[in-house]
């Protein structure tokens, strides 16, 4: 039975590590942020927890862990969903960066409800240089596809 210091610190980190993604999604003007994505690996790692005998005396605990973790991989497509918008005019579909970053961020509560905390350092650490790096990319290819469009070809950057 793990102490009440190491339930603690996998909690904490769990809300922590939520925190920091939600974080740079706020910083972008996001529809989740440090909270939304805070509660998310925080419940992630409280229904992990709470599959691997925690609260009990430990019998199955595998098999209920996963159990757990299917449900809070199922469960979480649906709050994700909710960020997903399609604008009618243009028909671009915008939010799945934050419906990704909701599901990754579930997933680092379940690594910390298993305290795996390498793990989840070396998964916060992936999932915020993507986020930082991939939306310079994005910013980059969206200038040069206008530049393309208008047929303008030129030095005068992105957009």
């Amino acid at each position: 039975m793990l102490s009440t210091t190491e339930i603690c610190l996998r909690l904490g980190a769990a809300v922590l590590a939520g925190g920091l993604v939600g974080i740079n999604r706020e910083m972008h003007s996001k529809p989740v942020g440090v909270r939304t994505l805070g509660l998310v690996a925080l419940g992630a790692a409280l229904v992990t927890l709470a599959g691997s005998g925690v609260s009990g005396d430990g019998s199955n605990a595998d098999a209920n862990a996963s159990r757990a973790i299917q449900g809070i991989i199922t469960g979480i497509g649906f709050l994700g969903a909710g960020v997903i918008v399609k604008r009618e005019g243009g028909g671009r579909v915008h939010g799945l960066t934050t419906a990704a970053a909701i599901w990754v961020t579930a997933a680092l509560g379940i690594v910390c409800g298993v305290g795996a905390y390498r793990l989840l350092a070396l998964g916060t650490g992936f999932l915020l240089a993507t986020l930082m790096v991939g939306g310079i990319v994005d910013r980059l290819i969206e200038g040069w596809r206008r530049q393309t469009k208008s047929g303008r070809g030129g030095n005068d950057g992105p957009a």
